[in-house]
């Protein structure tokens, strides 16, 4: 097995949620491949004005981001206000989670990974990619905050790259007591940070469980001891499984007077961006970024109309 770390950037949530850095760069290879593949010289004005269409998005992306950042102050937990905000922290497991990325079986808050496999054509391609959804802590002086990462970009210095069985493995994470910085939406619930929908799924969960042990089952619930569940025991057996799940989030997030803490995608489409570093040198990143781009666009798109005999 060969091990490689090195630092990247992944971004969640598929073709669209990448970032401008990444995804810019593959659009314009894919265009220069194309117009090399055509061998007509007359393909390259478009070529050109192709690639400078894609810096111009990548410059609004990169740009986006860098206000974002550098416009928003960032709070602290116990007195940020309800909406959109910035936190900074480190990250933290909740009790009882066992995130583990199932790549490399790293204990960690967040991960993605890829497997890729050589076809016929000694090409690579993905054959498995997986993203966590599971929620941890971001933890500040002040206070401590659930994050749920789902539909979030996450930027992440944290990269393993490996290959084995003839196989190649790459993973992103978010490592526990590791910084994080983030922007999103936050909001405040009174009692418990999961969703109605959350804990129907966990009673579901627990109601499979006793099925799987129906001798328990029988034993618990059972009052008329006529070897059977009936509607009216099952709602008690449903009503039992609600109390039980409510105890178990009680204990594993706490009662809070102030109320559980939950960051999230915004539900206006804003950014939601998790990442592991400073965000000042975050920030300087994007606004390089978003500088070149603005170049490129204007180049390229020059470069390309006069190709075509604008002048």
């Amino acid at each position: 097995m060969r091990l490689t770390l090195n630092s990247s950037a992944f971004n969640v949530a598929g073709f669209r949620g990448r970032g401008p850095i990444l995804l810019s760069g593959g659009l314009h290879a894919i265009i220069v491949v194309i117009a090399l593949q055509t061998e007509d010289p007359r393909s390259w004005p478009w070529a050109l004005l192709g690639m400078s269409v894609v810096s111009f998005f990548a410059w609004v992306g990169n740009t986006r981001r860098y206000r974002a950042i550098h416009d928003l102050p960032t709070s602290s937990i116990a007195s940020a206000a309800q909406g959109y905000v910035e936190l900074f922290g480190v990250g933290r497991l909740i009790e009882g989670s066992t995130v583990r990325s199932p790549a490399s079986l790293t204990p960690c808050c967040w991960y993605h990974y890829t497997v890729e496999e050589q076809d016929s054509d000694n090409k690579w391609k993905t054959v498995e990619e997986n993203t966590s959804i599971d929620h941890f802590l971001i933890v500040d002086d002040s206070g401590a905050c659930v994050v749920s990462p789902d539909g979030a970009e996450v930027v992440s210095r944290e990269r393993k790259h490996w290959s084995e069985g003839g196989r190649r493995y790459t993973e992103w994470l978010l490592l526990p007591e590791g910084p994080v910085y983030a922007i999103g939406e936050f909001t405040t619930h009174s009692g418990n940070v999961l969703s109605a929908a959350d804990e129907k799924s966990d009673v579901s969960a627990l109601i499979t469980e006793w099925k799987n042990n129906p001798q328990l089952l029988l034993q618990r619930f059972d009052a008329d001891r006529d070897g059977q569940i009936s509607l009216e025991e099952w709602e008690q057996a449903r009503l039992a499984a609600i109390g039980e799940v409510r105890q178990r989030h009680h204990e594993q997030f706490g009662a809070q007077t102030e109320g559980v803490h939950l960051l999230r995608k915004p539900r206006d489409r804003r950014l939601f961006l998790l990442a592991n570093e400073m965000p000042d040198k975050l920030g300087r990143r994007y606004r390089i970024w978003a500088w070149v781009h603005l170049i490129a666009f204007l180049g390229l798109g020059a470069w390309g109309l006069i190709l075509l005999g604008f002048k």
